[in-house]
């Protein structure tokens, strides 16, 4: 299939705390948007719009679950309109999610530019014990018609390559990461996310929050490992282009021309027993997009 690249926007904000956020996120959607006409993907950072930051500490896990709303609610179809009155795909970050059964998640939303809520991901590895949500158990990737294909996660996953990994083998061209990091861990993330580029060759594209409640630094990376943007701390939007056709160049001739790590096998390879997950890596099995698990 023929794709084409993507103009897409990593907006580094501070989180929405006012008692009317998508009142505020849809003015800067317009604004971002009228500042930057090309683009055609806006991805904002984790719990954006259901930020309690203005809070006491002790009182942020209730106030999370309060603001959590189910996935039919009118605020996330509200979302959905303001996609679709841009004409592009949105991921807000994230929002607190109930479920049918009660559960509260840290659920991650990406729409078309018709405004359709088209994949949510549920974030797999809540920042124990810090935050209060429990985890998904589902890989993510959103395939577009002309742009290739996304792969959804969420902060604390980017520590856990087994994540990164099996989203590129689901056939991610970009991994669309967002963060909420707070703490002294950001120059960690920042090597974490062109690790995941490079073994996985794959677009990794980290949106962190601004200060003061965030670490900033939001940072958007190539399949070969380079950095083709990079935030500072405040507020800023970094475009990029996200080129599928590049991803399968790199896969085919090789990281600096050289490693073809999706190639490493054969299908007359043995298997590779994986105890720690009580499987094996099997050679038959290695290509990314191969199957639809």
């Amino acid at each position: 299939m023929e794709t084409s690249e993507m103009a897409v926007g990593l907006a580094q904000r501070s989180p929405l705390t006012g008692s009317d956020p998508l009142s505020d996120f849809r003015a800067d959607v317009a604004a971002t948007t009228t500042r930057h006409p090309e683009l055609e993907m806006l991805v904002y950072p984790e719990l954006h719009l259901h930020s309690v930051d203005d809070l006491p500490a002790e009182q942020r896990s209730p106030a999370l679950r309060k603001k959590a709303v189910y996935l039919d609610s009118a605020f996330v179809a509200d979302i959905g309109r303001i996609a679709a009155d841009h004409g592009i795909w949105l991921c807000p970050g994230s929002i607190g999610e109930i479920a049918d059964d009660g559960s509260f998640f840290n659920t991650q939303l990406l729409f078309s530019p018709a405004g359709e809520l088209v994949s949510t991901y549920r974030k797999m590895f809540p920042w124990r014990p810090y935050e209060p949500h429990r985890p998904g158990t589902e890989f993510v990737v959103a395939p577009t018609a002309d742009h290739g294909t996304f792969g959804l996660s969420i902060c604390y996953d980017a520590w856990f390559p087994e994540h990164s990994r099996h989203l590129s083998w689901m056939g991610a061209d970009a991994i669309l990461n967002v963060v909420k990091t707070t703490s002294q861990d950001r120059e960690q993330e920042l090597v974490l996310a062109r690790a995941n580029a490079i073994v996985n060759q794959v677009y990794v594209l980290s949106v962190n929050c601004a200060e003061p409640v965030g670490r900033g630094r939001s940072i958007a990376v190539d399949p070969e490992g380079f950095v083709l943007g990079e935030a500072g701390l405040g507020e800023d939007t970094i475009v990029v282009r996200v080129d599928p056709a590049r991803v399968r160049r790199v896969r085919e001739l090789g990281t600096a021309g050289t490693n073809r790590m999706w190639s490493q096998f054969t299908p007359e390879d043995a298997p590779i027993p994986l105890p720690l997950y009580d499987g094996s890596l099997d050679p038959t099995r290695w290509t990314p997009g191969q199957s639809n698990p």
